[in-house]
Order: C-alpha cells, then structure tokens, then sequence
C-alpha cells in the first residue's frame, strides 16, 4: 500500500490528468442536477421533461452513472434546467 496523497479521488484512480479534470468536472455538474432535483422536488418525470431526456437517462444520474454523461450533455442539462454556469480556471 502506498503513502502517496492525491488532492480528489479522480487525481487517485485517473493516470492522466487531463481525464481526472474531466471526471471532476462531470462529478460536480451531476452533483448539481441531482442537488436541483432534490430542491426542486421533481420526480424523475417531470425532471426528465424539464431537461429535456428520457427518465432513464435521469434514473442514471441519480445512480451516478458518470460513464454515461459527456460534458456536453451535462452543460445541455443544465441550461434545460434554467441554471447557469460558471467557469474558473486556476
């Protein structure tokens, strides 16, 4: 077992960094919809309709499914949803 430390759990199981970043990024956007689905009080109907998917795709996004999520379908799911993105890069 090794001592090594990483700084995300995707730093940790991703060997190149540019795919760590892009899990990250698509962690937190999941992160968000579900956080705007549980607020909101959708069911996964109505947050189907409302971000325009079938409720399958939101069945695998409340399972956290990742590997199913492109960045762009996120971006596309949240704009759907009348929510607004922020970028900052350090």
């Amino acid at each position: 077992m090794s001592d090594e430390r990483h700084a995300s759990v995707w730093d940790a199981i991703e060997s190149d960094p540019g795919q760590a970043e892009n899990m990250k990024l698509r962690s937190r956007l999941m992160m968000t919809l579900r956080y705007h689905i549980a607020q909101e009080g959708l069911s996964q109907a109505a947050a189907a309709k409302l971000f325009g998917v079938t409720q399958p795709r939101i069945s695998d996004l409340v399972r956290g499914k990742i590997d199913l999520f492109s960045l762009d379908t996120l971006v596309n799911m949240l704009a759907a949803a009348g929510l607004h993105i922020e970028l900052q890069v350090a």
